[in-house]
């Protein structure tokens, strides 16, 4: 069976054998035929609220926050619509914020390809720095064990607070989207790390698909509602990257509708766990790196059997990445085990440890094996199989599993997302 994987920017194309294979896919939502027409819509007849254009004066300053380059938002066609909605406002009383929280700043050639040329010469556009204070404001100060949350001063200090993201099924937070935008997105450090405490992170509900219950989610809502947001603009998309729906309006309200469609679009039920998953991380942009492709390994775990192999297929162009502790991580820990006694320790508190905690606990779980630039080096370092010939290698395994071992791909990575029934 030849199968293609999302795979960097281009895709990859595979020779499976095995005649027992099963594929998993999101249905497939064709995008809107008009786009721009849809937001309209969207926008003046929102969910849970009044119009868009009715809520923003001439005179107020706009913070609008966006995701950064590691993810699939059409910031560059999303941007120039929502300006000529608010046409009644200057160009300078906007500030687009790139919500980067932890990762590292989009250089300015980045910044040109996440907002267009159009937006980037017409308005201020910056990278949120989570790790410099000086550039941020208090906006709820410490309480119920919570530290006080600093954000980004241009979004504090707004008159008027617009969110754009898309909502897709996420490993911890249950989706993406929603107040998700400001928090962790245009947090301070401090709060971001508390926000990935161990015990959070580990909650049996701090899952896929899952809003009810979820510790990691309502945190997000409680933090990210620290101060008033005027207006939510939210997508779907499909693997093209084309723009399925718009959930626009209320932050909860457009949420919570936009979760229900993500769920019976991205998420497919499956009646038992498979020896051997392929996965991939969604290809560009979200499998710049090692550190997001942990998301497509989650998304394989949840039907990989105890005991059996996920091979995980991801471009890391970015490598690790170099920013951060994540590389340093797992070099310093021997074993997947002795990562988790790490993150569980009493007061051990790190940047992106919530990332190796993940990896961790799928490794415990199965064998991962890597096919990626980075080098063999740096996938055992990351206690992962390397794998040089992709085709050989999947060849090798299904001869010594045996031709009818039930095999299931996800082309798509974490667009996908499997559950038991």
């Amino acid at each position: 069976m030849k199968i293609h994987l999302q795979y960097g920017r281009d895709g990859l194309d595979v020779e499976l054998p095995g005649d027992n294979v099963t594929v998993l896919r999101p249905q497939f939502v064709p995008g809107l035929a008009d786009e721009e027409a849809g937001f309209v819509d969207a926008v003046r007849s929102p969910i849970g609220t009044g119009p868009l254009a009715e809520k923003v004066a001439a005179t107020d300053r706009v913070a609008v926050v966006i995701a950064d380059g590691t993810r699939a938002l059409p910031s560059d066609r999303l941007l120039p619509w929502l300006f000529a909605e608010l046409g009644h406002v200057p160009a300078e009383n906007f500030t687009v914020i790139i919500g980067t929280g932890t990762h590292r700043p989009n250089t300015p050639e980045e910044i040109v390809g996440i907002v267009g040329a159009e937006t980037a010469a017409r308005c201020r556009v910056i990278n949120h720095n989570a790790y410099d204070k000086a550039t941020m404001a208090e906006a709820r100060p410490a309480a119920d064990g919570n530290p006080a949350l600093w954000m980004n001063r241009a979004y504090v200090e707004a008159d008027r607070r617009i969110l754009i993201g898309f909502i897709e099924p996420h490993f911890m937070a249950g989706y993406s989207g929603g107040y998700k935008a400001i928090f962790p997105g245009v947090a301070d450090l401090k709060s971001i790390l508390h926000y990935h405490r161990a015990e959070m992170i580990g909650h049996p509900r701090s899952a896929w698909g899952v809003l009810e219950g979820n510790p990691t989610q309502a945190h997000i809502r409680r933090m990210g509602s620290a101060l008033p947001v005027d207006f939510l603009l939210n997508v779907t998309l499909n693997h093209q990257q084309q723009i399925t729906r718009f959930y626009c309006g209320d932050v909860i309200a457009a949420h919570e509708m936009g979760c229900t469609f993500a769920k019976e679009t991205a998420m497919v039920a499956c009646p038992g766990r498979y020896p051997l998953v392929i996965t991939t991380n969604s290809g560009y942009p979200l499998d710049q790196n090692l550190y997001q492709s942990v998301k497509g390994m989650c998304a394989a775990a949840e039907i990989v059997a105890e005991g059996g192999e996920i091979v995980t297929v991801a471009r890391c162009n970015d490598g690790f990445p170099s920013h951060g502790n994540f590389a340093g991580m797992l070099a310093e820990y021997g074993s997947a085990q002795a990562m988790l006694d790490a993150v569980y320790a009493p007061g051990f508190h790190k940047l992106d440890q919530w990332q190796v905690q993940k990896l961790a606990q799928v490794l415990l779980q199965a064998k991962v094996s890597l096919y990626s630039g980075l080098s063999v080096e740096q996938a055992r370092q990351a206690h992962l199989t390397p794998i040089g010939d992709l085709n050989d290698y999947l060849r090798q395994r299904v001869a010594a599993l045996g031709v009818d071992t039930p095999i299931a791909v996800l082309p798509e990575g974490p667009m996908t997302i499997p559950y038991l029934v």
